[in-house]
């Protein structure tokens, strides 16, 4: 069968590669340029726990050594702290990582995987669709035709793919728009973000009252001012000023010795593509969604984005169409993101200056800076991982389900478990193998040998419902999870997502919930008679 094609070789579009590579499905990625990305240390994303695992998996690299793990986050008005969270070693902590690290990481591991094929200097310029497949045509010195079963458009802001589809993507532009500097200096804390809301010192220039500093490597940082609306030109000579005014303010006194590595102006703008599906052709990334006011990460959604994709491509490419798998990206996907960019175009107004949040925040500084600290750490209606609740793979109606601290569509919490072959390992290292796993909750099992209990009380029993899924599943075992009483089951996605939770093993009920998840029923021959294939 054909490759799937990918165009655009960012961060998105070797995510989704990789993604698929580790399910056995073969990638063209058509890279418009000359196959690497130039260093630009203000050009930064912060990830969270579930991306970053994400690319940890695909990349085999841990990321603390590549960016910073905030060790906390600090929120300030004026010179009063607001508010201060500190995380624990093991708790689970935004990533800020330089983007062309993250493109890096990502080449070097596509590099040493033979199904994936980078195809530089290869601009697109016509797609044309068949029942049978898709073919692309690229020009450059590598100019010609591929064929491939789907292709995914993970081609950025201007996307080529969006355009040659005709496909409309309505937003609005300039939300917002922040000066940018990347630096090395020495800041009186270490591995700690800040957001500052008024400083106290005297504002220079086209610079509102807010600035943001996040740390990277070796003692860099990166340090974002809100500007005001309009088009207010930042020369060079009013950043260096707001640079050294800002250092002073932070260090009580004469402005520390800095270099000066990298700087910018980010415009954030918020717009959502009409459809991210036409035929065989999908959309990812920014070419479907552009997000990032209040410290909302747009990158994360992309990410998100290939992850969800790729297992339900896979299953595409491995056991044939399955039109309402396929379907549900769009569905799940879009319906995320376009709840994000609501949650922040009502947020904007209040947080902004407009007073539009005295019905949601009763008007005071703090809540405002709580909604804020939610887009930075990943929190809340503007940061948390969307949940699909009301998914179009959902099952229905099941008599065992039982509520968990995870709502179902929600992803799963990362908690220990024990593998098939005997082996510890955490629950999110299971993800993205394009299979289903089934979590059976048994305390006490952790301190025995898995070749003591594999055949005794509920295991067989379950073994066997787990076989006769109409879709490759994997069976794990968890000593715990939480709200999850003993002994009963969890069905997860392949990306990580909670499909239920049920009391004890109920066969019927776990094969209705896995026929559902892959999109209904399932094509003749496959089933409790068949088996997996």
């Amino acid at each position: 069968m054909d490759p799937v094609i990918i165009v655009g070789a960012g961060p998105v579009g070797l995510t989704l590669a990789l993604a698929l590579a580790r399910q056995e499905v073969p990638t063209v990625v058509l890279d418009e340029g000359p196959g690497k990305e130039e260093p630009r240390p203000a050009r930064t994303a912060v990830l969270r726990p579930d991306t970053a695992a994400l690319l940890e998996r695909l990349t085999g690299t841990a990321l603390d050594h590549h960016g910073v793990r905030w060790t906390g986050w600090r929120s300030m008005r004026r010179r009063q702290v607001v508010s201060e969270i500190a995380f624990a070693p093991d708790e689970p902590a935004p990533v800020h990582i330089a983007q062309h690290v993250i493109s890096g990481l990502l080449r070097a591991a596509a590099a040493d995987q033979p199904l994936v094929e980078i195809a530089a200097d290869s601009r697109l310029d016509s797609i044309e669709q068949e029942p049978s497949g898709v073919t692309a045509h690229t020009r450059g010195p590598n100019g010609t035709y591929w064929r491939g079963s789907y292709l995914a458009g993970c081609d950025g802001t201007r996307s080529t793919v969006r355009k040659l589809q005709d496909i409309r993507f309505p937003g609005r532009t300039a939300v917002e728009r922040h000066a940018v500097a990347a630096l090395r200096t020495e800041l009186p804390w270490t591995d700690q973000a800040l957001l500052h809301r008024m400083p106290p010192w005297r504002s220079s220039g086209p610079f509102a009252g807010e600035v943001t500093a996040r740390p990277l490597p070796d003692g860099a940082w990166r340090l974002d001012w809100l500007l005001p609306p309009g088009k207010d030109l930042v020369t060079p000579e009013l950043l260096v000023a707001r640079i050294r005014e800002t250092l002073a303010g932070w260090t009580d006194g004469a402005t520390p010795a800095y270099d000066l590595l990298d700087t910018g102006v980010h415009t954030v703008h918020h717009r959502l593509a009409r459809r991210w599906r036409d035929g065989r052709v999908f959309l990812a990334g920014d070419a479907a969604h552009l997000l990032g006011a209040l410290g909302t990460q747009g990158l994360d959604e992309g990410l998100r984005d290939a992850d969800n994709l790729a297992w339900k491509l896979a299953s595409a490419w491995h056991h044939g169409p399955h039109e309402a798998l396929l379907d549900s990206y769009q569905a799940e996907r879009r319906a995320v993101v376009a709840a994000r960019l609501r949650a922040t175009d009502q947020a904007l107004p209040g947080l902004r200056g407009g007073g539009g949040l005295r019905h949601i925040v009763p008007g005071t500084a703090r809540g405002h800076d709580a909604l804020l600290t939610d887009g930075h750490l990943g929190r809340g209606a503007l940061g948390a991982p969307g949940a699909y609740t009301a998914s179009p793979l959902a099952p229905r109606h099941l008599q065992g389900e039982i509520p968990v601290d995870t709502p179902c569509g929600a992803p799963v919490t990362d908690v220990q478990v024990t593998a098939e072959d005997g082996s510890f390992v955490r629950l999110r290292d299971r993800l993205g193998r394009g299979t289903l796993l089934v979590l059976l909750i048994a305390p006490g099992t952790g301190v025995w040998d898995r070749k003591h209990w594999v055949s005794a009380g509920v295991m067989p029993r379950l073994a066997a419902a787990v076989t006769a899924l109409p879709h490759p599943a994997e069976l794990l075992v968890a000593e715990s999870y939480p709200g999850a009483p003993a002994h009963s089951v969890l069905l997860v996605r392949p990306d990580g997502h909670l499909v239920t939770a049920l009391t004890g093993v109920r066969p019927a009920d776990l094969y209705a919930a896995a026929e559902a998840t892959v999109g209904g029923a399932v094509e003749e021959g496959v089933g409790v008679e068949a088996g997996v294939r």
